[in-house]
């Protein structure tokens, strides 16, 4: 009687754990890997003098996205958007670091938030395995207020009990100050044509790489942990830059490469692929970081909130790739100055709202941090650079810019002032979409901030 009894209990047991992992793997995990300030130089992306095995063939096995946008060009306001779904001009997360934080709009909350009245354990992983030699940076840096814990867990040993997750790693190879072991040789990377071809520049890029490649490596070795743990099969892997690449012209800057970061999805073995969704494919549509909260909603299994602008990629509730994406650059530090700009398929378009603010306006980060930041100047005032070089210096910035990326991807030859008809015609078409857009999303850096500026970080 006793043993039989004993038989009883250990077969509910064993019921109750069959049940439970059910439960753990009827929807996937998810696991955003977000490297800071950086753009798509990667091997799979075309980039020379990086080595990322790793992210290459994550993105062979998954999806490689060419088009993809974040919404501001700078870390706070990009990251107050994504992590919520909503435009950082929309919510007055837009000017970098507010000092007067806001709580969010009734119905905007954290994507978090959202994930867990799904049923999902959510963790911004920083405590790792010791073996590893390296912890996530923990990196929230939100421009706004709200309540409640914002994360479950900060410890990546919480995930494996607490199935389905939604986790994040942030990654700080790329941000500055670059310090990865040397291998990129400085003579042979591409510079691009804005850069002056100077010893200081070649080593700054070099270095930047070189961070590229550290970040691959120590990706692998989330990867690997992640397949130790049996969780690799159940898992989506989301990797992205939270903005573009840390060098003039890129980061709080408002040309394309401060908003293009690489974005790869892989999906997991042991779910079926959703419609839409290619393995080893590349998708070459427009794709904004406002399309991650619903398209990770949508992987919960619910439904976009109604105030979110974005799209679901994949499945579904998927939806066409948007005419434009569009973009801000708003105070940075102690730098003030306003900056939409807009994508399409081929074009990018400017409007520049402070146009009295010159390109090299006081910023104490980038004199600190960019070694190019002083190195243009000097060559400037020395006569030593050529006109597309030069550009930067101007005492002011032009009030409008608008260039065709296929024919021109540096966007050297500002078209704004072309007389061609079909320029022209380009031209209006982007200032009547800036202009709805503005009104639409409800714009507020049309409005002064208020509060006192915070001291420059890094």
């Amino acid at each position: 009687m006793k043993s039989r009894l004993v038989f009883l209990l250990l077969l509910l047991f064993s019921l109750a754990l069959d049940g439970a992992e059910t439960r753990a793997t009827s929807r996937p995990n998810i696991l955003w890997l977000i490297a800071e300030d950086f753009g798509p130089h990667l091997g799979c992306y075309g980039a020379a003098q990086v080595s990322t095995p790793v992210l290459d063939r994550l993105a062979a096995e998954g999806v490689r996205y060419t088009h993809a946008y974040t919404t501001a060009q700078v870390c706070s306001p990009s990251r107050s958007a994504f992590m919520t779904g909503m435009y950082a001009t929309t919510i007055g997360a837009h000017h970098h670091r507010t000092t007067d934080k806001k709580p969010l709009p009734e119905g905007v909350r954290l994507l978090t938030h959202w994930m867990k009245d799904a049923g999902y354990f959510t963790a911004n992983v920083a405590q790792l395995p010791a073996s590893l030699g390296f912890k996530g940076t923990g990196k929230t840096d939100w421009n706004f207020s709200f309540t409640g814990a914002a994360f479950d867990s900060r410890n990546w040993n919480d995930l494996r009990t607490n199935q389905p997750f939604f986790a994040q790693i942030n990654f700080k190879e790329t941000h500055r100050i670059f310090n990865a072991p040397a291998k990129a040789d400085p003579a042979k990377v591409d510079l691009p044509p804005y850069y002056p071809d100077h010893p200081v520049a070649r080593k700054d890029y070099a270095e930047y790489l070189d961070s590229a490649t550290e970040l691959d490596r120590k990706i692998g070795k989330i990867l690997e942990l992640l397949k130790a743990d049996g969780l690799a099969d159940n898992t989506v892997i989301v990797f992205f830059g939270d903005n573009g690449e840390a060098h003039i012209r890129g980061k709080q800057f408002g040309y394309e490469e401060g908003f293009q970061v690489p974005l790869i999805i892989r999906w997991p073995k042991n779910f079926p692929a959703p419609k839409q969704f290619i393995a080893g494919s590349v998708d070459r549509q427009l794709t904004s970081a406002l399309d991650f909260a619903p398209t990770m909603l949508a992987i919960a299994g619910q439904h976009k909130p109604a105030k979110m602008p974005g799209r679901v990629l994949f499945g579904e509730g998927a939806t066409p790739a948007p005419q434009y994406v569009f973009g801000a650059r708003d105070r940075c530090d102690e730098t003030a100055m306003r900056i939409r700009s807009v994508r399409d398929s081929r074009h990018r378009y400017i409007r520049n709202f402070t146009p009295e603010m010159p390109f090299f306006a006081p910023n104490n980060y980038k004199e600190t941090q960019y070694p190019m930041w002083n190195l243009m100047k000097e060559l400037h005032a020395a006569g030593k650079l050529t006109p597309v070089q030069k550009f930067l210096c101007q005492p002011r910035q032009l009030e409008e810019e608008l260039y065709d990326l296929e024919t021109d991807p540096h966007q050297i030859r500002n078209l704004a002032t072309s007389q061609a008809p079909a320029d022209i015609a380009t031209l209006a078409r982007f200032r009547a979409a800036l202009e709805k857009w503005i009104v639409d999303t409800d714009d507020l850096g049309r409005f002064p901030e208020k509060a006192a500026m915070p001291q420059p970080k890094p």
